[in-house]
């Protein structure tokens, strides 16, 4: 006898080496499994154990605090704000460096809160194993912990239990599977052990059996041929652990300002340094110059501004039901271009639901019936309609309790969804199962595809069956028309079940036959023929309320929304159409067609193509990154195991919060607690907002800061005494529009932001169109700061007061600029400023702390400041109308460029 520690060398810990377990006879994987029904012994598993390792998902350990805390520094805007604090402290202007050291804190910790949970998306797998398995070993049945599973051992399912690993079927009795949360297929599976061809797609291999996957009702055994990291869902794992975390758009953007100031910062303060030295001036007053154009070109509070933007945003969208799990991720979602959306579970209920009852008679829809009818039958006695719910009540094995929540179910979907149509139209599922009582059933077999109940009547028997319409038809010989027993019309019989199979449903012949006595053999006796054909039934996933204006509205903002599902192409296609996704006639992509498919021919199709029927994981992997490949932006929502690699590689995953996996919630970027796609549509309007009010902050903060630098090279330049001190730019930029910034992140949404097209991916956080403003403010402002300091200069003398006057003429610029900055589009005139309260009180508040700054000694000390003169504050408000002016005219002259 062969020894079974000479297990076939192909059965090695790599997924990919694994034969075609589905395509191969039972036997033959038994035998090279060197198994046998008794199941292995206890020693040979034990050195199986040893050679494979445990059937578990190795959990990838998370990131520490201390990491978590080292990441929100990786910004070349925060390596620019460190190099000043070196600078700073070389030069010994402690000042300064508290003071931008303390902002490049706050910032890391802000994102620290909101990026403390951790990466838990493996372990979330490993929560998915069975913690214990029926099996066979030495011929005894054993309950032995899942994770010593080995390839060979023989595993007994029954109804309820999840599947521990992937198995070979070799035996099953009316074994139904939930494969939906790894295929996306609502409609629970029927398995058996023959063998399906070797390019049989991963939904259709009936022969297996997948770890992770739950049984319906029925039994079954099988052959363990792939445990942990080799099972399909390893194989999902370990495309997650392999995908890289993508950089964000905002990301992409703030790197690329933050490279551009660094470039400013890098030539002014080169320029200026050598300006002086030519002129004679002092190595260290002109280091002291090239620190103050350092802090000036450098918008400290940006950092502080942008992340708290995005945490109001976060906040925002939580309330909508929205939950954000990674910050940056807030605007992706408004700059999205394409959402790739899972059908089951995301635009549909993964509810199957009869959505039309047809009879030669009349054709009703049970939907139509949100309640159960409250007096008297709503289908009739002896009529075909009502003996076409009969049978679906009869020939079932599934039970149905109302709640105060909806209808609960145990067993088997399809036919819980016949109990419901039932009671929904009228009819009491108990009461008609007691009337008629059982005296034997024939259980859904594949090779059948049918499922009869025998059941006692007052006359005799009745053998109610329901099954596939191509495999009961033949075998009627009549139809029910208008209560009574009439020639079958096979052609009418057929157009309903076309029309039924165009909408996308599921359709189930309900046939019946009666007898004086019981019939020896009641499946026998359907096989015989003789039946009556009473009516059909026709189920559907139905979709989520709300989903069709959804998508209306994400087409209307310029997103395209895909369906990328593993259900049936027909079921696809119609569910496609009921919600504007895709128009008839609309091409479909299915996994065959993927595959024949070179990542370049793909990228071409995904233009097109909105509908992609029966994929794999690793089809919706390479759907979305042949649409990154195009330059899209795309946001992919899902609630399934298969789900996890795709929502990984997009630039944000969307996944559902209630019906969705761990896997795809600990996977995802955002998360829907409501489970809803019509949050989706919420949650873009909060990313536009939140993008639009990083660029308010940004363009606030940069315009700023561009007169800084101005106006110290001009004076430099000019052979003129320094404005501007490092620590009066550093009050200036922290202390008076540090709350402003802030204030600005709170902005509510412009009207028309759901309007407009999404961002592309390489625009920048600021368009030419805002650096236009930026130029024209900077000079306006600089111009004017020096003017307002020439003027103090000549009047007092005093270099002190010069300074101030210059310091104070910036800060009421920055007191209208931010009202100018609160419609990018828009005069600012049209803007309420009682919309944004906190933004008034921070405008205010900064002009307050500033006066007072004038008057105090110890900021008087601290900023070498002394108080302006009435005169002065009269000009200022000159300069700060200006600003006014040429804001509104550039907004008017320049209203049709985005």
């Amino acid at each position: 006898m062969k020894q079974r520690s000479e297990v076939h060398e192909e059965i090695r810990p790599s997924h990919a080496a694994s034969p075609r377990w589905h395509a191969l006879p039972a036997d033959e994987v038994r035998r090279y499994l060197s198994t046998d029904d008794t199941g292995l012994s206890e020693a040979e598993a034990a050195r199986r154990l040893a050679r494979f390792g445990p059937n578990e998902i190795p959990e990838k350990p998370p990131p520490g605090l201390f990491t978590l805390f080292l990441r929100q520094f990786r910004s070349p805007l925060i390596y620019i704000l460190l190099v000043g604090v070196v600078i700073s402290l070389l030069i010994r202007e402690y000042v300064d460096a508290i003071v931008v050291g303390a902002a490049v804190l706050l910032k890391a910790l802000i994102g620290l809160f909101q990026e403390r949970q951790a990466e838990s998306a493996l372990r979330a797998l490993r929560q998915l194993s069975a913690p214990r398995s029926r099996v066979l070993r030495e011929g005894v049945e054993r309950l032995i912990p899942s994770r010593e599973l080995v390839p060979g051992d023989v595993v007994l399912l029954e109804s309820g239990t999840r599947v521990p690993a992937d198995l070979r079927l070799s035996a099953t009795t009316s074994l139904l599977i939930d494969e939906s949360l790894l295929t996306g297929e609502s409609t629970a599976v029927a398995k058996h052990p023959a063998p399906t061809p070797d390019n049989t797609p991963l939904a259709e291999r009936t022969s297996l059996a997948y770890a992770g996957t739950v049984v319906v009702s029925g039994r079954g055994r099988g052959y363990v041929v792939a445990t942990g990291l080799n099972t399909e869902l390893g194989a999902i794992a370990t495309q997650m652990r392999e995908a890289e975390d993508t950089a964000t758009p905002l990301q992409q953007r703030v790197d690329h300002l933050a490279r551009s100031l660094a470039l400013v910062t890098l030539v002014a303060a080169v320029t200026t340094f050598a300006i002086g030295t030519v002129r004679g001036e002092s190595a260290v007053e002109m280091l002291l110059v090239a620190v103050a154009l350092a802090v000036a070109a450098v918008p400290e509070g940006l950092p502080v501004g942008l992340t708290i933007t995005l945490a109001a945003g976060v906040r925002r969208m939580a309330q909508r039901n929205a939950i954000v799990r990674h910050l940056l991720a807030a605007e992706t979602l408004g700059s999205t271009t394409v959402i790739g959306s899972d059908k089951t579970g995301t635009l549909t209920q993964n509810r199957m639901t009869v959505r039309g009852i047809w009879t030669v008679d009349q054709y009703i829809t049970p939907d139509a019936a949100n309640a159960p009818a409250r007096s008297g039958a709503a289908v009739q006695p002896a009529t075909a309609a009502y003996q076409t719910l009969l049978i679906g009540v009869l020939a079932n094995e599934a039970t149905i309790d109302l709640t105060p929540d909806g209808y609960r179910f145990t067993g088997d979907p399809t036919e819980a969804a016949l109990l419901i149509a039932a009671h929904r139209l009228g009819l009491d599922p108990d009461a008609l199962r007691q009337q008629y009582p059982s005296v034997a059933e024939v259980p859904f077999e594949s090779e059948r595809r049918f499922s009869a109940s025998l059941r006692r009547t007052d006359e005799g028997y009745l053998l109610a069956v329901k099954g596939a319409p191509e495999r009961l038809l033949p075998r009627c010989e009549g139809m029910l028309r208008d209560g009574a027993v009439a020639p079958l019309d096979i052609a009418a019989v057929q157009a309903a079940l076309d029309e039924m199979a165009r909408r996308g449903m599921r359709v189930l012949a309900m046939v019946y036959r009666t007898f004086a006595a019981p019939p020896a053999d009641p499946a026998s006796a359907v096989e015989a023929g003789g039946l009556i054909f009473a009516g059909l039934q026709g189920m559907i996933d139905p979709p989520r309320p709300g989903v069709r204006e959804a998508i209306a509205g994400c087409h209307r903002a310029g997103i395209r929304v895909l369906m990328i599902t593993g259900d049936h192409a027909a079921t696809a296609a119609a569910i496609a159409q009921d919600l504007g996704i895709a128009e008839p006639g609309a091409p479909i992509l299915t996994s065959t067609d993927l595959q024949q498919l070179s990542d370049d021919a793909l990228r071409q199709q995904v233009r097109r193509v909105q509908v992609y029927a029966r994929v794999t994981p690793q089809d919706k992997l390479r759907v979305v990154l042949a649409l990154k490949g195009l330059g899209e932006v795309v946001a992919v929502t899902g609630d399934g195991v298969n789900d996890g690699p795709a929502l990984r590689a997009a630039d944000i995953g969307v996944a559902m919060g209630r019906s969705g996996t761990d896997v795809a919630r600990e996977a995802a970027d955002m998360v829907l607690a409501d489970d809803n796609f019509v949050t989706i549509y919420e949650a873009v309007r909060e990313g536009r907002t939140a993008f639009d009010n990083v660029r308010k902050v940004t363009l606030f903060l940069v315009a700023t800061n561009a007169a800084e630098v101005t106006a110290v090279v001009t004076a430099i330049a000019i052979g003129w005494p320094l404005p501007l001190l490092p620590a009066q730019i550093l009050w200036l930029n922290l202390a008076t529009e540090g709350l402003q910034d802030v204030a600005l992140a709170f902005e509510p949404a412009e009207g028309d932001v759901l309007a407009r097209k999404p961002i592309r991916r390489n625009e920048p956080i600021l368009s030419r169109l805002l650096w236009e403003r930026v130029v024209i403010a900077g000079l306006i402002a600089a111009a004017g700061a020096l003017a307002m300091f020439n003027w103090e200069l000549d009047r007092s003398g005093s270099l002190t007061s010069a300074r101030s006057v210059a310091l104070t003429t910036l800060v009421v610029i920055e007191a209208v600029q931010v009202f100018n900055v609160r419609s990018l589009r828009h005069s600012a005139f049209r803007v309420s400023p009682l919309t944004n309260r906190f933004l008034l009180a921070a405008t205010l508040g900064g002009v307050l702390l500033h006066i007072l700054a004038l008057y105090l000694p110890p900021t008087q000390y601290l900023l070498r400041l002394e108080p302006v003169s009435l005169d002065a504050w009269l000009r200022m408000g000159l300069v700060a109308a200006a600003i006014v002016v040429a804001m509104e005219l550039h907004k008017r002259l320049r209203r049709n460029v985005s």
